[in-house]
């Protein structure tokens, strides 16, 4: 049945990734405020553990903890009459569905578990292959073989498995939002049309599917937030409008403000003005943010046109063999004897191949953690007596690098200061890579099936797409020159990074909207392209966010390959943005009066 006008959907965000922790779920549960509470298990990496686990264990290939973790509190889901929406189905939905109905046998409880499926393209690859699809960064024709093929579906599977009846609901590869779009649009019964709600609803999810990355988790200002170990996970009490306040459980650590809420919003989404999802294109650069009481912000304005023609996949291919050395080193010129340790391994692999008659290595990364070495010629710290050097290396045969690793031993006895903590060697895994594709959409057809039995269900032909409307013309607004102070971007500006594939988004939010226009001035494609030079390839994009004084920047080929295939140590650009707020910009002397203006950092900091 729709609910009122003036009701209210509260949701809870319990899990932002596999291995999310085991207090949230209880913490959510025990905060007894929430109408759904939805569980994200799935990232790319992910999809390509659990098709590995199903291959050696057909009875496997969904996330086990977090069926496990809603398993055991099935007996409070069920005692306080909420539901559960969760994609830890990851290649095997109806196997998770299987374990949890035998828990609830188990426990003595009777709930009604769904699960939907018609993402996985495994068996449709011949069929595919006539579609000529091109790869969505190079070009390239369609893989053979992968490891894993799945398309993200959108929330309407979702709310029509509610409405047929489902208490739990159990997904494979979805886009992430669609686990809270699919209960409000079974609570609130939007239509398809209805794409300013859509947008809204998506918001909502975006912000909270990511679990404490909403409630002070990544916080720029970090010393703001109390407390990390009792943080607070996300809620969203969610109005028919589409408007919504995000808040989490009373007593809880963490910390809910504009600024978290703004850090999330930009996280990842690429085009603010043309975000893609199944179900809708969001254009959130006029959303806005206020804060309404401690720990609660209101989010509205989200604005939305119909949804793309196509739907993206994303397949995994192993492409050979990684294997990473993690070794300390201590002592007066740490960060130099580091520097020498990864090129004479290096030179001693390259010796040992050219022996034993294998070819050479594809890629070499050497990485020495501790002298800002990823900071490139941004560097400040280069003297730090202790170290650890990182190195990674990629080739087409495991056992190449198992004989390449066993060398490490003899240089524990050549560099001094050298130590591997006892850890051993390490071992060669499969490199996956990441290949994604755009499909028409009226090739997928979604399934459901509640308590084993098949539910009739039609995904609907939604609008054709629109062209995406013109960037208003904010212009440069002129900066007072009189005398001119060089700062960090920090004390102007705060910023969230990640990844989306082999690119890195930067989102970069100005503390105060008098700071937006020096921004915009300074913080050109071509200066952050000149700052990351050492790291990006490609070519740098920036999108603005007025509604929330931001601006936003896409990296292309900017993390070495991408967060599953890059021997990078920080292969998702997680501190991208960090080191960004350690460029200098230049600002008028009298704004250090300016009541927006933190404490300016040391150096040193």
């Amino acid at each position: 049945m729709r609910r009122s006008e003036n009701s209210v959907v509260v949701l809870g965000g319990a899990a932002g990734a596999w291995g999310d922790s085991s207090f949230a779920l209880p913490q959510l549960l025990d905060s007894e405020r929430c109408d759904y509470i939805f569980l994200d298990a799935l990232a790319e990496i992910t999809m390509a553990i659990l098709a590995r686990a199903r291959q050696k264990d057909p009875a496997l290939g969904y996330a086990t903890d977090i069926i496990s973790m809603i398993g055991r509190e099935l007996p409070r889901i069920v005692q306080q009459g909420l539901r559960i929406v969760t994609n830890a189905g990851g290649v095997h939905p109806r196997a998770a569905a299987d374990v949890l109905r035998g828990m609830a046998t188990e426990a003595g409880v009777e709930i009604r578990i769904a699960c939907v499926e018609g993402d996985d393209l495994m068996d449709r690859l011949d069929e595919l292959s006539d579609l000529d699809l091109a790869e969505m960064s190079d070009g390239e024709p369609l893989v053979t073989g992968p490891l894993s093929f799945n398309a993200y579906l959108g929330a309407r599977p979702i709310a029509a498995a509610l409405g047929a009846g489902a208490d739990l609901v159990i997904t494979g590869r979805c886009v992430d939002s669609a686990l809270a779009l699919g209960p409000l649009l079974h609570e609130f019964g939007w239509g398809l049309e209805d794409f300013d709600l859509l947008s809204q609803g998506s918001l909502a999810g975006h912000l909270l599917e990511c679990g404490p990355q909403a409630t002070g988790g990544l916080l720029t200002d970090w010393r703001d937030v109390a407390s990390w170990h009792d943080i607070g996970y996300p809620i969203a009490e969610c109005r028919a409008d589409g408007s919504f306040v995000l808040t989490k459980a009373e007593g809880t650590g963490g910390l809910v403000d504009v600024r978290g809420a703004a850090e999330q919003l930009l996280y990842e989404i690429g085009d603010p003005g043309a975000y893609l999802l199944p179900d809708v294109t969001c254009d959130w650069r006029h959303v806005e943010l206020r804060q309404v009481e401690v720990d609660r912000v209101e989010v509205k304005g989200a604005i939305g046109r119909p949804p793309p023609a196509t739907l993206k996949a994303c397949a995994q291919v192993v492409d050979g063999f990684k294997v990473t050395a993690l070794l300390m080193i201590g002592g007066r010129e740490a960060a130099a004897k580091a520097a020498r340790l990864g090129s004479e391994l290096t030179t001693r692999a390259a010796r040992l191949l050219e022996r034993d008659g294998h070819p050479p290595l594809r890629n070499v990364d050497v990485e020495v953690l501790g002298a800002e070495s990823t900071y490139g010629p941004h560097a400040r710290t280069t003297h730090s007596r202790e170290v650890v050097i990182k190195i990674s290396m990629h080739h087409d045969e495991r056992r190449a690098l198992s004989a390449i690793v066993r060398e490490l031993g003899s240089f524990a006895m050549a560099v001094t200061g050298l130590s591997a903590g006892g850890r051993g060697l390490p071992k060669p895994t499969p490199l996956i890579q990441l290949r994604s594709y755009l499909i028409p959409r009226d090739r997928f057809a979604p399934t459901i099936h509640l308590d084993g039995a098949s539910i009739p269900y039609l995904e609907p032909s939604p609008a054709a797409p629109v062209a995406r409307p013109a960037d208003s013309k904010l212009g440069h607004e002129p900066i007072p020159v009189d005398e001119l102070i060089e700062v960090p971007l920090v004390a102007l500006a705060h910023a969230r990074s990640g990844d989306k594939g082999p690119d890195a988004n930067i989102g970069v939010r100005a503390r105060h909207r008098d700071f937006l226009p020096l921004l915009r001035n300074q913080l050109t494609t071509r200066v952050v392209a000149d700052w990351f030079a050492h790291r990006a390839r490609g070519r740098v994009e920036r999108y603005e966010l007025p509604g929330i004084d931001a601006l936003n920047f896409v990296l292309r080929d900017a993390l070495g390959g991408g967060g599953i295939s890059s021997l990078r140590f920080d292969a998702q650009g997680k501190a991208y943005a960090q080191q960004l707020l350690d460029m200098p910009v230049r600002i008028p002397r009298a704004w250090l009066a300016h009541a927006a203006l933190p404490a300016l950092p040391s150096r040193r900091s």
